[in-house]
């Protein structure tokens, strides 16, 4: 402190001179407890950025790459999912038997001598008799899709074997044959196994093994299932099928027909 119109005491006790000026009015502190009170928030601002971060900068860098690279794994398998390759039935190097034992058409015959369009992209013709092997799913018009076409897929998918679904066009009443976009929205709820969509104008599977749209003996029939031999012949044809291990011994039993 300096005394009024003299010079600095002595300080007794060593330390350095200080000036202190104290003001009249506190208001003229305004400004710096605005500055102090500024700083303050940017400390806790800084604090609380530390206690967020400091689980990722634990282990320095690593944490962050390996996150990024679990994102772009993720995105690059969705990416893959919706624009990559479509699937394409497995090729058989099985002869179609030569003398089967039923007309073509009918159980123990080999399928109709006819073509459909794979919709697979661009459609391409067909020929019904390299439909082997597997299962083909004829859709009735207005069908509510069931579990068990998940379930023909996971199961045809389990035996290195094909599953088609293809629409009967027929119509029935005032229903009309299921259209492709719905034929396809059927196929995309199997969560294992690829379903692949035909398109057969002219009903030739439909009207050779499945009961007439409206019939008595197509009320509430559903799917009808055609199974098919590595050598093209009809194995069986169900009518409804249902999930189980029955029909998971059906398509077992192709592979040694």
């Amino acid at each position: 402190m300096r005394p009024d119109g003299g010079d600095p005491e002595p300080d007794d006790y060593g330390l350095p001179r200080v000036d202190v000026v104290v003001p009249d009015d506190a208001r003229e502190l305004a400004r710096d407890m605005l500055t102090y009170r500024r700083e303050e928030r940017r400390r806790r601002r800084r604090e609380r950025v530390r206690r967020l971060t400091r689980p990722l900068t634990r282990f320095g860098v690593a944490i962050p790459i390996i996150a990024g690279a679990l994102l772009v794994a993720l995105v690059s398998g969705a990416l893959m999912t919706a624009f990559g390759p479509k699937p394409t039935p497995r090729p058989t190097s099985a002869q179609l038997a030569p003398r089967p034992s039923a007309s073509p058409g009918d159980v123990g015959g080999l399928l109709p001598d006819a073509d459909v369009d794979l919709v697979a992209g661009e459609p391409t013709p067909t020929s019904l008799r390299d439909l082997r092997p597997g299962v083909i799913g004829i859709v009735p018009p207005a069908y509510e899709c069931e579990s068990v076409v998940a379930e023909l897929a996971g199961r045809t998918q389990d035996n290195i074997m094909n599953f088609w679904l293809v629409a009967d066009p027929r119509p029935a009443g005032d229903e009309k044959g299921t259209s492709l976009k719905e034929l396809k929205a059927c196929a995309g709820t199997a969560n294992y196994g690829a379903p692949l969509v035909l398109e057969d104008r002219e009903g030739v599977l439909a009207k050779a093994y499945a009961a007439a749209p409206g019939s008595a003996g197509a009320a509430g029939t559903g799917l009808t299932a055609v199974f098919v031999q590595p050598d093209g012949v009809v194995n069986d044809v169900v009518q409804a099928p249902e999930a189980g291990p029955e029909l998971t011994e059906k398509v077992r039993a192709l592979r040694s027909g």
